[in-house]
């Protein structure tokens, strides 16, 4: 028996985009009109048929969502969950929850599960070992709504609600400039992930704004409170240490802070330290942690109202949007 034409074949034999094809089908605007021709007559010459059963099941509401995260534990993605519940449950929805645990694999297998369970939209942060997207173009193919936060990607027919990384990481530098700090090291998030373009051309921006030279060999690629830790010893042992450690969350900052101490190194006297985030962590850890505020409830909340003003416009043709949260910088014992 021949297999049925998707609009995946469509997409691979012209180079395009899975959701490219799916716009070009429906005669988006936004498609150029070579393109949309292109994609109609090889769809024509190919035998390509809409999949009927996916339709009739798109127009069956469960008035679930589903959600991927990468981590629970992060304060940052709690208080995310803590703003799509907020506003779900007010609208009448149902919310399923998955975490990826920063896994690729794990991350497909939530996509695949949430389409099984038939829900009517998704909001989702991917991970951060995550180069691949071709999982979230089944979403599109099914014609299922998807809002990305925090970390978003440009090559996907999805919303995206971020934080305004850039001049986070730039008020944070910034800041401990005004302290007299000149060597400033910056543990940095993957460099494939928007947040870690973003926050290192902040980081950038203000060093070179103040005069200082750019020290690429200043920034080492660290994430996590136990990475953190490792590399912060014998950083912090060179003759020439840097002075102050900005980081791309608190609890990287807060696994510096413990080596720091544990060398006899006096914060803020001799190194001072920011984070990103304002976690509860921030508040209770001593010294008080100096960081940037993400506002997570909040960008949850404008997520989940973007996702669901989508699924109640039962069309898959629109333009897609891009929400940014503006950042606030919390002063504190650290710095």
């Amino acid at each position: 028996m021949k297999r049925q034409v998707t609009i995946k074949d469509i997409a691979q034999k012209l180079g395009i985009s899975i959701s490219t094809v799916s716009r070009a089908l429906k005669n988006h605007p936004d498609i150029s009109l070579k393109t949309r021709q292109a994609v109609q007559e090889l769809a024509k010459l190919l035998g390509y048929k809409p999949n009927l059963i996916a339709l009739k099941l798109k127009n069956s509401r469960t008035n679930t969502i589903g959600v991927i995260i990468p981590e629970v534990e992060h304060y940052f993605f709690s208080t995310i969950l803590n703003g799509i519940e907020e506003v779900a449950y007010k609208g009448n929805y149902s919310v399923m929850v998955f975490q990826s645990n920063e896994s690729y694999m794990r991350e497909v297998l939530n996509t695949q599960t949430l389409l099984a369970n038939r829900v009517d939209g998704i909001l989702a942060s991917f991970s951060k070992h995550t180069h691949d997207y071709s999982h979230f173009n089944q979403l599109t193919e099914n014609e299922i709504p998807l809002v990305l936060f925090d970390r978003s990607v440009e090559d996907l027919h999805a919303d995206c609600v971020i934080v305004d990384d850039y001049s986070g990481a730039y008020s944070a530098v910034k800041h401990l400039l005004s302290r007299g700090c000149q060597k400033i090291a910056f543990y940095s998030a993957p460099q494939h992930l928007q947040i870690g373009k973003d926050r290192l051309r902040g980081y950038k921006t203000a060093i070179e704004d103040h005069g200082i030279h750019y020290d690429p060999n200043l920034v080492y690629a660290c994430d996590t409170f136990n990475e953190a830790i490792k590399i912060s010893e014998s950083i912090f042992k060179k003759q020439d240490r840097p002075d102050a450690v900005f980081a791309v969350n608190d609890l990287t900052a807060i696994g510096a802070m413990k080596m720091a101490k544990k060398l006899r190194l006096k914060i803020p006297k001799d190194i001072k330290f920011v984070g990103f985030e304002n976690s509860r962590s921030s508040r209770i850890c001593e010294p008080e942690l100096t960081t940037v505020d993400q506002f997570g409830f909040e960008l949850g909340k404008k997520a989940t109202e973007l996702l669901l003003k989508r699924i109640n416009q039962q069309t898959y043709n629109y333009q897609t949007e891009k929400q940014i949260i503006k950042t606030n910088l919390i002063i504190r014992e650290s710095t």
